[in-house]
């Protein structure tokens, strides 16, 4: 099926018998495809499967090897943005940039990555701006919220081809799941049916065998008339096992769909932690520099929590998180404690050395173990001995993720784990690190690992680290709270300690008892007003 499959709007663009390799690999031969207005796609593949080249494609960056493609209208491409300048942070500029993009009138606009650095803050601000953007879109995101809230169809490149789904990133995690369960029923149909058949081979071949041997009855009859019937029963036979023959070779071959496999992680490492106060940080400053980013935090983090830490950029979640790491005056940490750290520079990691030998390099769960984390991550068969210096950003990122999660740590501190991660690898890593039986500690602005994997969190603003017992979903509930149920809420309290004022007077009034309840009364007529 092509990814045209509109018939409404004004047409943008539409291409034909694309196709480009990379020296002698096909990376992508696409049938037809067209872009119409008001057009809302995402589109979404692994990691090198030409999602970056397409869109340079279709912008007229670069040459298709074959193919024609025409464009009715402007086009905007809005490229991935390397890191900041020295005197911009990496969101500043891609904020900046952005704003340029949109500021000019195009009709179809080509976004590649556009949530990278910027905070939860600046990614919902981007999605308004999108939002009413009056142009068609294709962007490529690992956001699965930001794809939810743009987009109303999604493309997927995958072995080359495009194949197009209607409705939303979560609408399209829908269908891939069904097409999953039916090809797992389509496999076992198969096998069934292919074992019926062999089953009924061997009966018909054991029979054909039988059919030579005449039985003391027939023998009695003497050989002219044995013969030629066991001859003719045996060429029946012989038929029929040959007609069964011939129905298996038409049986369409399924192949076996790859399922995860289950993982059972050693656990003696964790259970030396569990439950138990692990970090206690009290009246801690944060600084960087002269600037200071927070006063007197006191946080508390249990053995077996999974604690998220979220904020805008430069409030100083990755100066938090690595003072947990490093020590400092004020944090205390259990000695059963055994941090893998995931920072941005990858330093843990030996570029002379394969995947797998980088794995297992500090690992105590067994090989299998090993290799079933690297396959959850797209590692499988032979990929395991590529050597890391060939590998992509992204892939050097899950082999680092892939070595902590097998080592002896107890405790994982993640800066941005998701960052250069293809959709397929986050929601791999989501599903681990909700697997994972020890303690996770991490820095993000992707919403939808944060709801999936965090228990607790821990909001670094206004010069304070504010700590919340519960989901990212549940906190945002209780910052999304209205106005009106706020009033109710301080109102109740209000009553609450009036009650308690006016039983302390009538035992022993004060002055101080008075004005406070006079302050009290004060307060309630203002809400009430």
């Amino acid at each position: 099926m092509s990814p045209d499959t509109k018939g409404e709007g004004w047409m943008l663009l539409r291409a034909h018998q694309l196709k480009v390799f990379r020296k002698d690999r096909l990376l992508f031969d696409i049938e037809e495809l067209a872009i119409h207005q008001g057009d809302r796609i995402g589109l979404v593949g692994t990691n090198g499967s030409g999602k970056t080249t397409l869109l340079h494609v279709l912008a007229g960056r670069e040459k298709p090897d074959s193919g024609t493609f025409a464009h009715t209208t402007t086009c905007t491409l809005l490229p991935q943005l390397k890191t900041g300048d020295g005197r911009q942070s990496g969101g500043e500029m891609t904020q900046a940039y952005i704003e340029r993009a949109l500021s000019r009138p195009s009709a179809l606009l080509l976004a590649d990555e556009p949530t990278t650095h910027l905070d939860t803050e600046h990614i919902e601000w981007l999605e308004e701006k999108l939002r009413y953007h009056q142009g068609a879109l294709i962007v490529v995101s690992h956001d699965r919220a930001f794809l939810d809230a743009l987009c109303t169809d999604i493309w997927e490149l995958e072995d080359g081809k495009l194949k197009p789904y209607k409705g939303n990133y979560s609408d399209f995690a829908r269908q891939k799941e069904l097409e999953h369960r039916q090809q797992v029923e389509a496999y076992e149909a198969y096998t069934q049916k292919k074992k019926q058949l062999e089953h009924a081979l061997q009966k018909k071949m054991k029979k054909a065998d039988k059919a030579t041997k005449p039985s003391p009855k027939l023998k009695s009859s003497g050989p002219k008339i044995a013969k030629p019937y066991y001859a003719n029963k045996q060429k029946k036979l012989q038929k029929t096992a040959k007609s069964i023959e011939t129905r298996m070779e038409k049986l369409e071959k399924v192949e076996k769909v790859k399922e995860a496999q289950p993982l059972q992680m050693t656990q003696h490492t964790m259970k030396e932690v569990a439950s138990r106060t692990i970090f206690r940080v009290e009246h801690v400053d944060g600084k960087a520099g002269d600037k200071v980013l927070w006063k007197k935090a006191n946080v508390e983090v249990r053995g077996g929590d999974k604690v998220a830490i979220i904020g805008k950029n430069g409030s100083g979640k990755t100066t938090f998180l690595r003072m947990l790491v490093n020590g400092h005056p004020g944090i205390f940490r259990s000695e059963a404690v055994k941090i893998g750290y995931f920072s941005q520079d990858l330093s843990g990691l030996n570029l002379d050395e394969s995947i797998l030998q980088n794995a297992l390099e500090q690992a105590i769960q067994d090989e299998t173990i090993v290799r079933t984390v690297l396959a959850r991550l797209g590692f499988r068969g032979d990929d395991v001995y590529k050597l890391t210096n060939v590998l992509s950003g992204g892939e050097r990122v899950k082999t680092m993720l892939a070595k902590l999660l097998v080592s002896d740590a107890n405790v994982l501190m993640l800066d941005e784990p998701t960052n250069f991660l293809d959709l397929a690898a986050v929601e791999a890593l989501e599903g681990l690190l909700k697997d994972y039986p020890g303690t996770v500690v991490f820095v993000s602005h992707d919403r939808r690992l944060i709801e999936q994997v965090a228990n607790r969190i821990l909001h670094v603003h206004e010069g304070t680290i504010e700590r919340f017992d519960g989901t990212y979903e549940e906190y945002k509930q209780k910052e999304e709270k209205p106005a009106a149920t706020k009033k109710e809420e301080e109102l109740l309290l209000i009553d609450m300690q009036l009650s308690e004022v006016l039983s302390r007077l009538s035992i022993e009034p004060s002055h101080e008892l008075e004005e406070t309840f006079q302050a009290l009364l004060k307060r309630k007529k203002l809400l009430e007003s």
